[in-house]
């Protein structure tokens, strides 16, 4: 399937066995790093926050899970500290169960002065303007439980913009199925490509270049030609 841009640009849609083997592709025979898309996918996110807080002086609360998707959202809130925004975060799981490259965007954090909220519970989002959903990615794999629930939980009582990061977090990247809860976006900011499970999700679309080399979607057998080369985040409309 393809999304379009407004200006009738097709551009193809990937299931997440795809995706999963464009980042392999990336990282293994091409030598992007993990860290370099996640900073692509964390500035570009927060490019995106920034543009939905013009009207509005709250905080911006990031809620993140353990693996690259909340990575992503970690990184994305130090660009949004960076240009004045005050942000709140709170973890899906332990610092201890961060995969790597998300435990060193949390670390960065740290040391630039933010500590996590512990909970759910203390999220107030009566201070908040936007809320970021960076908890589970095109990875997936049941019905979230825990801390992740709770959070999904949380973002769906929240009556502002919610910003998702690649795929709200509870649905199935490549069938558009919820698997128990999940987060129901005003936007979505999907990374090098739409997911085919994003064609039926409300609320505006983004797509987002993230660097990888369009060698790699040929070497899979995608047509790869990024829609709108004066911008490297473009909104799409409905797939076909």
């Amino acid at each position: 399937m393809h999304f379009l841009t407004h200006s009738g640009v097709r551009v193809p849609a990937v299931t997440a066995d795809q995706m999963r083997q464009v980042d392999q592709l990336a990282i293994s025979e091409f030598g992007l790093s993990l860290l370099q898309m996640m900073e692509n996918a964390g500035r570009a996110l927060a490019s995106v926050v920034l543009a939905l807080r013009e009207a509005a002086d709250g905080a911006v609360l990031v809620l993140a899970g353990k693996g690259g998707n909340g990575g992503g959202g970690l990184c994305a809130a130090r660009h949004l500290r960076n240009h004045g925004v005050h942000v709140e975060v709170t973890l899906a799981a332990s610092t201890e169960s961060l995969s790597e490259a998300t435990r060193l965007q949390f670390e960065i954090l740290r040391r630039d002065g933010l500590a996590p909220l512990d909970t759910a519970r203390d999220c107030a989002l009566e201070r908040v303007s936007v809320v970021v959903d960076a908890l589970i990615g095109y990875g997936l794999s049941g019905p979230p439980g825990g801390p992740a629930a709770e959070l999904i939980s949380l973002a769906n009582r929240f009556e502002g913009p919610v910003v998702c990061l690649d795929v709200p977090s509870g649905v199935d990247a490549t069938t558009g199925e919820t698997c128990g809860q999940a987060v129901v976006p005003t936007h979505t900011v999907t990374l090098a490509l739409p997911k085919t499970g994003l064609r039926e999700q409300p609320g505006l679309l983004y797509l987002v270049d993230i660097g990888i080399p369009k060698n790699v979607f040929e070497q899979i057998g995608l047509p790869y030609r990024w829609p709108d080369p004066t911008q490297w985040i473009v909104e799409l409309i409905s797939g076909e």
